[in-house]
C-alpha cells in the first residue's frame, strides 16, 4: 500500500497533487468548523430551550442566558422593532460558518475535476511521447481519477453538514422568535 502512494505521488502533474492537497484542507476545515459550530448550537439551544419553557410556565422575563435578554436590557418596554433586530441578529451568529461549508460543497467536484483533467492531459503527452498500449492509457486515466473522487467526497460532507447545521440554527432562532411572540403576546 504504502509503495502504491509513493509511485501515486511520483506519477501524478503537481497540478493534481496541489488539488489533492487543497481538498484534504478543504476536508480538515469543514469538519472543524463542523463539529464546533454543531456544538455552539446545541449549547445555545438548550439555553433557549430553557428560557421559553421558563416564559410559558409563568415567569415575567427571559431567562438572563437567554440571547433576548441582552436586547431587553436596552429597553424599557418590548417592541417588535427590537425583536426583529434580536431576531436578524441572531440569525447572524446563528449561521456563521455556513457559507465556507456552502463554498466547499458546490466548488468541491469542480477542483477536483480540474486535478482529474490535468493528469489526463499529461497522461495524453506521455503517451504521445512514446508507444502507450491501453493498459498505460486506463492506469494514466485511473490515477487521474482520484482527484474528482476526493472532490465528491469532500462536497458530500460539506452538502451533509451545511444541511445539518442550518436545520440547527432554523430551530434556534424559531426558539427566540417564540420567545419574543411569548412576551409581546402579554
Amino acid at each position: 500500500m504504502f509503495d502504491s502512494l509513493i509511485d501515486f505521488y511520483l506519477k501524478s502533474h503537481p497540478v493534481t497533487l496541489v488539488v489533492l492537497g487543497l481538498l484534504s484542507l478543504y476536508f480538515v476545515f469543514i469538519n472543524w468548523i463542523f463539529l464546533y459550530r454543531l456544538l455552539v448550537l446545541h449549547q445555545w439551544r438548550e439555553k433557549e430551550s430553557a428560557s421559553l419553557e421558563g416564559l410559558l410556565m409563568g415567569a415575567q422575563n427571559v431567562s438572563e442566558r437567554s440571547y433576548l435578554s441582552h436586547f431587553l436590557k436596552i429597553t424599557s418596554r418590548y417592541s417588535k422593532e427590537i425583536f426583529d433586530l434580536a431576531h436578524y441578529a441572531a440569525t447572524k451568529d446563528a449561521t456563521k460558518g455556513l457559507s465556507f461549508i456552502s463554498i466547499v460543497a458546490s466548488t468541491g467536484p469542480f477542483i477536483g475535476l480540474f486535478g482529474t483533467v490535468v493528469s489526463i492531459l499529461d497522461t495524453f503527452t506521455d503517451i504521445g511521447q512514446a508507444s502507450g498500449s491501453m493498459s498505460v492509457i486506463a492506469a494514466g486515466v485511473s490515477d487521474a481519477l482520484i482527484a474528482t473522487a476526493a472532490g465528491i467526497f469532500v462536497a458530500i460532507f460539506a452538502y451533509t453538514y451545511h444541511q445539518i447545521l442550518k436545520r440547527q440554527s432554523f430551530e434556534l432562532i424559531g426558539l427566540i422568535r417564540m420567545q419574543a411572540d411569548a412576551l409581546i403576546a402579554r
